[in-house]
């Protein structure tokens, strides 16, 4: 399991993975109003396909929004389909 971070700024922030002093995956995300993040990219660099990092970043948000009583709209394709596949994750829709 990779160990991912969270950088935030007032109006947006990215989930990612480090290693080898390189991002190996990022996910990006705006704030829509004082409750609810658009998930609106996942980018994993290549070599690190396979790994579920995408998923770990999702998941992430998902503890981010769960701590913040906020709600997740994934406008983006691999994010959505995390969600599709995992119904515990659906309490942050």
């Amino acid at each position: 399991m990779a160990n991912v971070q969270l950088h935030l700024t007032e109006k947006n922030g990215y989930f990612y993975i480090e290693a080898e002093g390189m991002i190996q995956a990022q996910m990006t995300f705006v704030f829509a109003g004082p409750e609810r993040i658009i998930i609106d990219h996942t980018e994993v660099q290549p070599g690190n396909e396979g790994k579920g990092y995408g998923k770990q970043m999702v998941s992430a948000a998902v503890d981010f929004a769960r701590e913040k009583h906020i709600k997740i709209l994934p406008l983006c394709p691999f994010a959505k389909s995390v969600f599709d596949r995992t119904p515990e994750f659906r309490d942050v829709l």
